[in-house]
């Protein structure tokens, strides 16, 4: 038994003990009663122990993936272990900055209070815009300037010759959000395209000018006039002679606001 005694076979059960005498003794036959030197145990088939039975199967390997180790999870507000103070924090007034407290502060307070100041300044001001010019125009008879980019009543433009614009693309009509424009269009003799139908519902079009950046023509625009309210919503829908007559109004308008806004289409 000096295997066991030096460490290198432990028996743990009975199956294991008696693997460790066989092979004893048969290394103390061979050797005539010498320690022989150490060699590993012959593979042979382990006996079976009468009180356990048969070994089991051993189980396939099972792949295990490594560990990752736990996110941590916040629980509390940052800083709350550790608040800090009111000179650590950079506070963000968004309203007026409380008064100081400082003696001369408090004494220009008390001033504007016994003495009126604030008041007397307010009449100042009234008295300095008296002299100035009035920023007020009167209207109608006085109007503002207006933007080139000003989204006004619709209109339908011609060509210097006199011909129409419109192609009867129907852009205008598809690019419509609020579906405010009907066209009908038909071929002529000459084998161009022109429309017979183009109405446009103001009381449902929202101003976008999807229509002008639409059209490839320039043939459909929305002119600088915004004087033209109505007593009734069918006075808003506008058929193709009244969207013509509009643009031969307002044409040279038109064409100076174009070409002031070319840069920016």
């Amino acid at each position: 038994m000096h295997l066991v005694q030096r460490g290198v076979l432990k028996p743990q059960n009975c199956v294991t003990a008696q693997v460790v005498c066989e092979h004893v003794r048969w290394q103390q036959q061979d050797s005539g009663g010498c320690p022989p030197p150490i060699r590993p145990p012959p593979r042979r088939p382990p006996p079976i122990c009468p009180q356990i039975g048969p070994p089991p199967p051993c189980p396939p390997p099972v792949f295990i993936p490594p560990c990752k180790p736990p996110e941590p999870v916040t629980l509390y507000p940052p800083f709350y272990c550790c608040p800090r103070t009111k000179y650590q924090v950079k506070w963000l007034y968004i309203n007026d900055v409380p008064p100081k407290t400082e003696m001369k502060d408090f004494v220009d307070r008390m001033a504007q209070t016994v003495f009126w100041t604030e008041l007397i300044r307010g009449f100042m001001v009234t008295l300095a815009h008296i002299f100035k010019e009035p920023a007020t125009i009167n209207y109608p008879f006085e109007k503002g300037p207006l933007s080139p980019r000003f989204r006004g009543e619709h209109a339908l433009r011609r060509y210097p010759s006199g011909e129409e614009r419109c192609i009867a693309c129907k852009l205008c009509e598809a690019m419509c959000p609020a579906q405010a424009i009907t066209i009908e269009a038909e071929e002529r003799s000459d084998g161009s395209r022109r429309t017979t139908r183009y109405d446009i519902d103001l009381s449902k079009c929202i101003f976008c000018g999807y229509c002008q950046e639409a059209c490839p023509v320039d043939a459909v625009v929305e002119g600088p006039n915004f004087e033209y309210s109505t007593e009734s919503r069918e006075e808003l829908i506008y058929n193709k002679e009244k969207l013509l007559m509009n643009g031969d109004r307002w044409e040279p308008e038109i064409a100076a606001n174009i070409r002031d806004n070319h840069l920016y289409r």
